[in-house]
């Protein structure tokens, strides 16, 4: 089917008490493995690309690759730029035929980010494209993306955030990180509760890989409607990757240890699906 926005798909979740599963997809091979996970888990599922992964591929290519396993796919599938670093970006991206983009003003003071955030988001209801937003930092490094210490959504904060900007869901800082934990997060569940009773759009949980089945279910109990995963994801692309090579050291052929990536992150996404419990909502 053609590609969706990820609207319908997250109030759904909300409604449902389950979330969508989000996953960054580096190469033709994750988008593959992201998809058919979806596919055989019967599962609505949202593809994302980071800004240095558009500088690495560009906006056209890693949409034309997911636009055409879409098409093929019997479940919804939409594709999300993660944390659009600029306006600048996040046109290019609605432009360029995303169907949902993020715009992540939360290193800025208050009033900036509602400012950037809400021009982004008067953008994607202009062009039919929902916006998420996001309030309270999650820490960490991921890619170019460098976010110092973690800081908790203040929910007062929050509803303004909301009202001032129209996003249409919220990525919300409750204690998780970008990247590979050092030790186990200290999570506010009960801050995602209380987000939840206070706001009508969709939560978002970013900096999920790593965290475990049962934390993340907790957050889901809570609220949470959407959860990023990315760093596990390419962890397990290329411990495929690395397995092929040390089986046989005379392997050149791309499509041979690219394979073997394709199944690993293919099993990773059908376990975290199950986590999500959005298995048979498509």
């Amino acid at each position: 089917m053609p590609l969706v926005t990820s609207e319908t798909m997250l109030l759904a979740a909300r409604q449902g008490g389950y979330a969508v599963g989000a996953f960054n997809a580096e190469n033709m091979e994750m988008a593959q493995a992201i998809v058919q996970a979806a596919c055989r888990a019967r599962a609505p599922v949202i593809l994302q690309t980071t800004p240095s992964t558009v500088r690495y591929g560009g906006l056209a290519l890693y949409l034309a690759s997911v636009r055409a396993l879409a098409e093929s796919a019997p479940v919804p599938v939409a594709m999300h730029l993660d944390h659009g670093s600029s306006f600048e970006l996040c046109a290019q991206a609605v432009r360029a035929g995303y169907t949902s983009v993020m715009i992540d003003g939360s290193k800025l003071p208050l009033p900036e980010n509602i400012a950037l955030t809400r021009r982004v988001a008067e953008l994607g209801r202009a062009c039919g494209v929902p916006v998420e937003g996001e309030l309270g930092r999650v820490g960490g490094k991921e890619d170019d993306l460098v976010c110092g210490a973690g800081a908790y959504t203040d929910p007062g904060e929050a509803v303004e955030f909301v009202r001032e900007t129209g996003v249409s869901s919220l990525a919300v800082g409750v204690g998780t990180a970008h990247g590979v934990y050092a030790a186990a997060p200290v999570l506010n569940t009960g801050l995602v509760g209380r987000l939840k009773d206070l706001l009508a759009v969709p939560l978002v949980l970013h900096g999920a890989s790593g965290l475990g089945g049962r934390a993340v279910r907790g957050c889901i109990s809570q609220g949470i409607c959407k959860v990023n995963f990315a760093t596990e994801l390419r962890a397990a692309y290329t411990a495929g990757v690395r397995r092929a090579l040390a089986q046989d050291a005379k392997t050149f052929d791309p499509k041979t240890y690219g394979g073997a990536g394709r199944e690993a992150v293919e099993q990773l996404v059908l376990d975290l699906i199950r986590v999500c419990g959005c298995g048979g909502r498509a």
